[in-house]
């Protein structure tokens, strides 16, 4: 039942053609043409002054800062919430205590 099917490869039926037949070509020699001077570059290069420099530093020091920021108020945020629903525990078990006297 598991057990894989391998396919049979079946036979050419109809008429078969032969390969054809390729006759090989004669070279002439002809004139050298002109060799490219120097390869074309696949990119620009990039040249970093200290002006780009310092861009890039500011740059990245501004990435960090924000990021950073970003990430202090979600951790800031998560702990106000875990403080809120522990105050709502302890007064909601107050509340049941008292009640719980009064009978």
């Amino acid at each position: 039942m598991f057990r894989p099917k391998i396919p049979t490869m079946p036979q050419p039926t109809g008429l078969v053609t032969p390969p054809a037949v390729i006759e090989p070509t004669t070279i002439t020699p002809g004139t050298p043409g002109l060799a490219p001077a120097a390869p074309a570059a696949s990119r620009p290069v990039v040249q970093l002054t200290p002006g780009t420099a310092l861009t890039l530093v500011g740059a990245g020091t501004a990435v960090v800062l924000v990021v950073g920021t970003v990430l202090v108020s979600l951790l800031l945020a998560v702990a106000i919430t875990g403080a809120s629903v522990a105050v709502c525990a302890v007064v909601l078990r107050s509340l049941i205590a008292s009640d719980a006297k009064r009978r």
